[in-house]
This record gives structure tokens, C-alpha cells and sequence, in this order.
């Protein structure tokens, strides 16, 4: 092993990490949009400068070695480190008094959390609160990356915390919706018709539909027939209202048309479920004044009796 190189860039520890991630240097090559070679000569670079092999090749696949192991975890902290610093020196530049990155996922960043982030820019206009909306795995993976403060999120059945720090916010009802003149069943016998319905649900492979599926197996509906699946709640409003099906939805993203009329809610004893939702931050993340007002203002509001 040789003493530390000063001219490790960042680039190259990029490089690295993401061959790490995706244990390929052909995906990391795509993901980085970058050609092959230039991917293999930042790993050849990295290793002669530390005087170790980092990888290794495993069948068809890329792995790390102890030493890239070792490597791999002080990358990543020198990039999350990095990513954040750049944030923060961004909102220096803005003259902005307070910042605050919020990373979530459709339905909760569409419905739940913008009546309670606009109550708390009224109640702190002196700072900026961003709001990231994609999806719930790319939340998790932005708050490891440094690339938002926290995140409100649900997690997986056996979601890896390394490294994360959970609070419980809320229990979020998961409810179940139709067409006002549901062509699909009949409420006096509504648990035995829902093995024979159309079902509109979230793509597979989502945290949501992981989450919900779990929820459901547990009451015997492990066997849904859906017909549709679609990753926009308003996509999915859209479908249910046509009658193309039921659907099982966060009831703050329903709230609005079930008290309009436009959906109706098909209120069960044994089709009461919440999703529980989580703020979730970085084990080693130190917050701002602004960010720690903020994360008491989320769990003050979301705890009420």
C-alpha cells in the first residue's frame, strides 16, 4: 500500500463507486456516459496510486475486493460529503438564509406534504424548502448520496438502513376506491366479489406496490387480478373513475374526490390498512438550525392526536 495520492479526483472516485454499485463496468460506462476504456483506466489509475487491487471479476459480473471494500465505504462518504457541501454552497451564493432538501415520491409530495411545507414557508419565509419527487428507492438512494437533507418515504418490508436513521411520521390509510356506479361488485358481499374484480394498481416492482401487496397477502388477497398497472396516482384516479377497475390508494391522494363524489370509498372492517411513513436521514447528518425547525414542524403535525 503506498501513502495517499493528493491527485484522486473526484471523478475517479465516481467512477469507482459506481462500478461498485452496479458491479459492471459496461453499466457503469452507460450510467456515467462514458466509453469502457475510460471506465477500466480510472480503476487501472486508481489501483497504481493506492498500490492495491480494488476489483476483482467474478463470472461475468465485477467485484470488490477487501481493499476495494475498505475503499469503497471512504468513496462514498468523500462523494455524499462532496454532493452536500455543493448544496450548501449553493444557498450561501443565493443569499438564501435557510435551506432544506426534502426527497419523496408521487402521492405524498403531489398531496400530503404541500399543505404542510406551504404552512411552514408561511411560518419561515426567511428560507427555501425543495421538494424532490420521484420515487421511493430513488429517495432512499438521494439521501445516502447527499443529495437532499432527508427524506418522507415508505420503505420496503426488509429495507437495508445501513447507514439511515428512521423516524415514524404517520400511518397513512390505505383505502380502497371504485366508480360511483361500479360495475364490478356487490357491496353487500364486497369481500368474496374482490377475488373476481379488475384491479388498477402501481407497477410491480415499486416500494408502493411491494408495500401493498404485503398488506394485502396478510387478509388473503394475494391473488388480485389487475388489469392495468400505472405509475401517476392522477393516471390511476383517471382509470377508476372510468370503471376500469378498483383500486387500492393512499387516501390523501383520494381525499379531494371522495368528498366530491367523483370516487366512491368501499369502507370495510377487514380492508383497514395504513402504510406506516418514515422520515428518513443520513446516521452522520448534522442539520441547520433551519432543517431541524423544519423536521419538528413535519413531526409535530403529523403526530397529532
Amino acid at each position: 500500500m503506498r501513502g495517499f495520492d493528493p491527485y484522486l479526483t473526484f471523478q475517479k472516485l465516481e467512477v469507482f463507486c459506481t462500478v461498485a454499485e452496479l458491479g459492471s463496468v459496461t453499466g457503469a460506462a452507460d450510467k456515467l456516459c462514458v466509453t469502457q476504456p475510460v471506465v477500466t483506466a480510472h480503476l487501472r489509475s486508481m489501483e497504481a496510486k493506492l498500490g492495491c487491487v480494488l476489483v476483482k471479476r467474478v463470472g461475468r459480473n465485477i467485484a470488490l475486493t477487501e481493499a476495494g471494500h475498505r475503499v469503497h465505504r471512504w468513496a462514498l462518504e468523500v462523494l455524499t460529503l462532496t454532493h452536500e457541501m455543493e448544496r450548501e454552497l449553493a444557498v450561501v451564493e443565493s443569499g438564501c438564509r435557510g435551506q432544506a432538501t426534502i426527497a419523496t415520491f408521487m402521492s405524498l409530495g403531489s398531496y400530503f406534504l404541500p399543505p404542510l411545507i406551504s404552512e411552514f414557508t408561511s411560518l419561515h419565509n426567511e428560507g427555501r424548502v425543495t421538494v424532490q419527487v420521484s420515487n421511493t428507492t430513488a429517495a432512499i438512494d438521494t439521501v445516502r448520496a447527499g443529495g437532499c437533507d432527508f427524506a418522507v418515504t415508505f420503505l420496503e418490508p426488509n429495507q437495508d438502513l445501513n447507514r439511515l436513521t428512521t423516524h415514524h411520521l404517520w400511518d397513512e390509510p390505505l383505502v380502497l376506491v371504485c366508480a360511483p356506479e361500479t360495475r364490478w361488485l356487490d357491496e353487500k358481499n364486497l369481500l368474496a366479489s374482490l377475488s373476481r374484480v379488475a384491479f388498477v394498481s402501481a407497477p410491480l416492482n415499486t416500494i408502493h406496490r411491494k408495500v401493498e401487496d404485503d398488506l394485502l397477502r396478510k387478509r388473503g388477497l394475494e391473488n388480485r387480478n389487475i388489469v392495468l398497472e400505472l405509475a401517476h396516482p392522477e393516471a390511476i384516479k383517471h382509470a377508476v373513475k372510468n370503471d376500469l377497475g378498483l383500486c387500492f390508494m393512499l387516501y390523501s391522494s383520494v381525499r379531494s374526490e371522495v368528498e366530491q363524489g367523483s370516487l366512491k370509498l368501499l369502507d370495510h372492517p377487514d380492508l383497514h390498512f395504513n402504510m406506516p411513513v418514515f422520515l428518513v436521514h443520513r446516521s452522520d447528518k448534522i442539520f441547520s438550525t433551519y432543517q431541524s425547525v423544519l423536521i419538528q414542524h413535519l413531526l409535530d403535525s403529523t403526530q397529532k392526536p
